[in-house]
């Protein structure tokens, strides 16, 4: 969604726009007391997770079931994009439902249509404005953030707003606050690249400004946007500047990344890193620079140390040093221990007693640092959001007193919904002063082997069916279900006027077709059904951009909407994939058909 020429419109526009000023009596309608804060998904005190407050304007009491639908919706589309799936146990998720007096939002879908009194105020047109942009969804900024203030914990440091209207009109904003319209056929996807602005510090890679309209040359100096740039390949190399640490890999979001004309609103003169990516083409996945971004903005939301031993004080060499890290979802963090700066240890217990320590102080430092292959910046990995540390003094002459503490968890991955396959389950427990409690892990009641305080389930290639995993420390225990059962998805086209079955199936159309995706799972939840052409990048299936319900259509030249071409397919012969992701993050295995097109 836009955000304006030089930043005018996004940030500025919409986030420090004075809308209450304009609408004093729509801004006190955030202190009646019929709002309730609705826990979505917690992974930990939202005192130290980062805060998604998703709240919705424009639905009616009786609306409020479509909010939630459209929320689901929202979530599970979020939930199969990077970052956002390997970093979701970083992430509380809060509703906010606010019944509104009337249904619908502002100048929905133009400025002769009615004004509603709800209140966030929403309006399409920036804000119901003659001269403003119709897709541009603004809110009332003072209004969200005393409604996201009643989510107890959860601050302006630690948390992120995501207002939905009560709409099926294309638009969204992205400012300090992402808005997004709840009930249009692509707004699961609208939502992820706001929050690319609003989050990401992400900038447009349109290369126009309005639709239908080239957006000329850029003439101004280097971009400050990590992916926009004036340099060659050769110079960013050279220079080790932007995004030449990735340049010549496949990009997420299909073909390499080097170096693409456009963007910023212009279309020439300015070039990007990705043909097409979140930040361009909504249905792409973000590419590995705008990925790299978020995962640090997600990651400086919470702290990766969430606990520790007290390092105000000296210790004695008996004791046993500890820290509570976080745990994302598809990889454990790196934990290394060094005494007087000489490696001695990796795990989340240094027991001091066991390293027979020469009498007098010695300095213990612990470093826990996010490996992530998400990111290649030096700066970034070292950054406090991807590398932290604490160090305690220890004083060989010290006792540590006796201390009762009984063996038990305190924080695991939430236990009421199925875990992937592929995911990493953690459990961390209470800490003795004198020594380090060891959880074990049981799969169908089989003893596996893991980590001090988590598993690696990608590494048990497990059988494609339901699993128990058990966690066990003294007489305490924790229990989850794997869900490993990968996600199904079928096919349908339009009459084809040759097709021949096969191994790969194989269809001959001499114009325009469609195709309908249908996705399946063993369990409750939405399926994201996905699809891409001749080995691009993996591109969401949302129905028809028009329609959910109604076929992808593809044809020669494609089809234009809003000034936007969808399902543009060359003559020629053209290879399909398809699969599916569910609700546990199960990726089935890709099916493929061979169609021409004449």
């Amino acid at each position: 969604m836009l955000r304006g020429k030089a930043g005018v419109i996004g940030v500025a526009a919409v986030a420090v726009l004075p809308l209450t000023a304009v609408l004093p009596a729509q801004a006190a309608q955030a202190r009646e007391p019929d709002a309730k804060v609705v826990p979505i998904q917690v992974t930990g005190d939202p005192a130290k997770r980062f805060n998604l407050v998703i709240m919705g304007d424009g639905y009616t009491a009786v609306d409020m079931p479509k909010f939630r639908t459209h929320l689901a919706k929202h979530l599970n589309d979020l939930w199969t994009i990077e970052p956002f799936k390997s970093y979701r146990s970083y992430v509380n998720v809060y509703a906010v439902e606010i019944p509104s007096q009337e249904s619908g939002v502002s100048c929905d879908p133009n400025l002769s249509s009615p004004r509603h009194k709800t209140p966030l105020s929403m309006a399409f047109w920036s804000g119901c404005e003659k001269d403003g942009i119709q897709r541009l969804l603004v809110m009332d900024s003072a209004a969200a953030k005393t409604y996201a203030d009643l989510v107890p914990g959860a601050t302006l440091g630690n948390r992120q707003i995501l207002a939905l209207a009560n709409s099926d009109t294309y638009g969204g904003a992205g400012g300090t606050y992402a808005t997004a319209s709840g009930g249009n056929a692509m707004s699961a996807l609208i939502a992820p690249h706001e929050l690319g602005h609003s989050l990401g510090g992400l900038a447009d890679e349109y290369d126009y400004y309005q639709r239908g309209v080239p957006g000329g040359t850029y003439t101004g100096k280097e971009p400050d946007a990590i992916h926009a740039t004036l340099l060659t390949e050769q110079q960013m190399k050279a220079q080790k500047a932007k995004w030449w640490r990735w340049l010549g890999e496949r990009s997420e979001s299909g073909g390499i990344i080097g170096r693409y004309e456009g963007g910023l609103y212009f279309s020439k003169g300015v070039w990007r890193p990705s043909q097409h990516s979140m930040m361009k083409t909504l249905g792409y996945y973000f590419d590995q620079v705008s990925r790299e971004r978020m995962t640090q903005r997600i990651s400086a939301k919470v702290n990766l140390v969430q606990a520790q031993t007290p390092t105000d004080a000296p210790v004695g060499k008996d004791r046993v040093l500890w820290v509570e890290t976080m745990h994302p979802t598809g990889h454990p963090l790196s934990t290394t221990w060094t005494v007087d700066g000489k490696p001695v240890w990796r795990g989340p217990n240094l027991d001091l007693s066991r390293l027979h320590l020469r009498k007098g102080t010695h300095q213990v430092t612990v470093t826990v640092t996010d490996p992530t292959d998400f990111v290649r910046d030096p700066a970034v990995r070292s950054s406090a959001a991807l590398t932290q540390t604490r160090t305690w003094t220890v004083d060989t002459r010290l006792s540590t007193p006796p201390s009762d503490v009984p063996a038990d968890f305190t924080t695991t991955t939430p236990t009421d919904q199925p875990v992937g396959a592929k995911s990493v389950v953690y459990a961390e427990t209470t800490h003795p002063v004198t020594r380090a409690l060891k959880v074990r892990w049981e799969i169908d009641g089989r003893h596996v082997r893991g980590g001090d305080r988590d598993i690696d389930l990608g590494r048990l290639r497990l059988s494609k069916s339901t699993h128990r995993l058990v966690a066990r420390v003294g007489s305490k225990s924790r229990t989850w279900t794997i869900d490993a059962q990968t996600p199904t998805v079928k096919y349908e086209l339009s009459k084809a006027t040759q097709a021949r079955a096969g191994r790969t199936p194989e269809y001959v159309f001499d114009g325009p077709f469609t195709m309908r995706l249908t996705g399946a799972d063993d369990r409750p939840g939405v399926v994201v059904s996905e699809f891409r052409v001749d080995g691009d990048g993996w591109f969401n299936y949302f129905g028809w951009p028009t329609d959910s319900s109604a076929p992808w259509r593809f044809s020669e030249n494609g089809t234009v909407i809003d000034s936007l071409t969808y399902g543009r397919l060359g003559k020629g012969r053209h290879t399909v994939e398809y699969r599916a992701i569910d609700a546990a993050g199960n990726i089935g295995k890709p099916g493929k058909f061979v169609v021409t097109l004449r």
